[in-house]
């Protein structure tokens, strides 16, 4: 019998897939819903910790983050952010006088997660809405999948020394070379398959798609070791069991955030 690991992943993956190829309303709200449902994680690992982070703030400022980018493809992002700010600090203001004494790391952790799933999030939805958005994001995220294939087999198979072994004692150098060569080649696999397919213009060079492909590989890894910072500091396995196998949403996309965001930008600088 499959594992609830592998049951999930066929089921999880092909949603994703499903939704980047849809666009539009569908995928939106799809994303939507993960990066809130990753934020209501974020929150309450640090609640274990005996801080009270705004959950309606962090929701609210998440949720505008996303809407922005859905209805005005990032030009009020200046906006936003300054809302978000300001009325962080209000609540922080309104906790300390009510008496609670972490007032002042409740505005950090609120905004911080604000930034992190909202702003950095919302590169999901600025990515799929470029020119050519659905073959690009094809590209990006099952290339951080590929990649951390890669990492898995050969770091388990060569992987002696430790890259972070008090964050991550399964990371090795070896697997993060693994994870550079399998995503770098998939980059470039990827760009042909969906030139093919009619998703990316036949003139994108393939050259694009591996330089991709290696610098995805190379950073998104900081995603993982940022969440795996705080489950380590709270003493938590995972985020949440949200995902049967896998722990919970924030488990999953810490990577896809980081590599929306730097496809985003390979995009427009090439």
């Amino acid at each position: 019998m499959l594992s609830q690991r592998v049951k999930s992943a066929l089921i999880f993956t092909p949603l994703v897939l499903v939704m980047i190829y849809l666009g539009g309303w569908a995928f939106y709200i799809f994303t939507a819903a993960i990066l809130l449902a990753a934020a209501f994680e974020y929150a309450r690992l640090f609640k274990s910790l005996g801080h009270s982070p705004s959950l309606p703030v962090i929701l609210a400022g998440v949720l505008l983050f996303v809407l922005e980018r859905w209805f005005f493809d990032g030009r009020y992002v200046g906006v936003v952010l300054s809302l978000v700010i300001f009325l962080t600090a209000l609540v922080a203001l309104v906790q300390y006088e009510s008496g609670n004494e972490h007032a002042a790391p409740n505005f950090g952790i609120s905004l911080s997660a604000i930034l992190y799933l909202g702003w950095i999030g919302g590169f999901l939805i600025a990515l799929r809405t470029l020119p050519n958005g659905r073959g690009w994001l094809l590209t990006d995220l099952p290339a951080v999948w590929l990649a951390d294939s890669g990492a898995y087999f050969i770091g388990g198979w060569l992987g002696k020394a430790k890259m972070t072994p008090k964050l991550s004692p399964k990371k090795s150098w070896a697997g993060l070379a693994g994870a550079i060569i399998f995503g770098t080649l998939s980059g470039v696999g990827l760009v042909a398959l969906w030139q093919w397919a009619g998703w990316l213009p036949a003139d994108v060079p393939l050259w694009q798609g591996a330089v991709m492909g290696f610098v995805i590989a190379l950073l998104s890894p900081i995603g993982d070791l940022f969440i795996s910072l705080f489950k380590r500091t709270v003493g938590a396995k995972d985020t949440g069991n949200l995902i049967p196998g896998h722990g919970g949403v924030l488990d999953r996309i810490d990577t896809w955030i980081w590599a929306a965001l730097i496809g985003y930008y390979l995009v427009i600088i090439f």
